[in-house]
């Protein structure tokens, strides 16, 4: 399968996992608005594919989150199969994504150092240009 088709699946994949994990994640205690669906990198045969997650302010409960996602997979690889034509629909596997925490982290860092006055008008560790 070409490059292209493969991106175009990841993408229509993670727009409807996402569009899914609202109509099946209603367990109170659940907290779905901290909950983001970041990527979907689906196997070159169809037949799986790993969910990357990012779940913020959440830090003790991820584990637990993670479990919950697991538990209503079925449901969710069911909607999948009603909405999106593949060949095959992929089983699916959750993967926490901590990028979005460590890049708010490093802007934290940064803003800091900004206040500060660690960084020059130029910006990062740089001069202003003449």
């Amino acid at each position: 399968m070409s490059h292209q088709r493969m991106v175009r699946v990841n993408e229509l994949l993670k727009r409807e996992i996402a569009d899914a994990l609202f109509r099946v994640m209603n367990e109170s205690g659940f907290d779905l608005t901290a909950v983001t669906v970041t990527g979907v990198e689906v196997g070159s045969d169809l037949r799986t594919a790993v969910v990357r997650v990012s779940i913020r302010d959440h830090r003790a409960e991820r584990g637990d989150m993670l479990k919950r996602l697991y538990r209503h997979r079925g449901e969710i690889q069911e909607i999948l199969h009603r909405h999106v034509i593949l060949k095959y629909t992929p089983r699916l596997s959750f993967e926490l994504d901590e990028s979005i925490e460590k890049g708010d982290r490093v802007l934290h860092i940064l803003h800091k150092m900004e206040n500060a006055g660690e960084l020059g008008a130029g910006g990062a560790g740089g001069s202003p240009a003449t």
